[in-house]
């Protein structure tokens, strides 16, 4: 069993979820809302520490007929920093839908939620290939 977290990445918040090989099942961690990389990684380092994941996945948005745009870029670079800071390996996963799909009021904060169903779309993917 691999405990496993993955993540919304954003430029104003970053949210994360949490899950493992075991169950296969995603579920909401924390949202990180620090303004600065060095605050946002050092609040990431501390939920890796705690948790102790073997992998983390990274949300890799893209239009909806698939090509990239700005953010594809920006979650790609995020993706390499969580590997090159925390020596672990990162997945990426489509997460064209994952905030479409959340039912939520005007303001809410939902990028633990979007997180998760980015996680749950990498454990569904995973139990599909094995």
């Amino acid at each position: 069993m691999e405990l496993v977290l993955g993540f919304d990445f954003g430029i104003k918040r970053i949210g994360i979820a949490m899950g493992n090989t075991l169950t296969g099942q995603a579920q909401p961690l924390a949202v990180v809302n620090a303004i600065d990389n060095a605050a946002r990684f050092k609040q990431i380092g501390d939920l890796i520490a705690a948790w102790a994941p073997a992998r983390l996945v990274v949300g890799e948005p893209r239009h909806p007929d698939g090509t990239e745009h700005g953010m594809t870029l920006r979650c790609r670079r995020f993706a390499n920093q969580l590997h090159g800071r925390f020596n672990l390996p990162v997945t990426l996963v489509d997460e064209r839908y994952s905030s479409a799909v959340i039912n939520a009021k005007r303001g809410q904060i939902i990028d633990d939620q979007a997180a998760s169903i980015i996680l749950q779309q990498y454990f569904d993917d995973h139990a599909n290939n094995n």
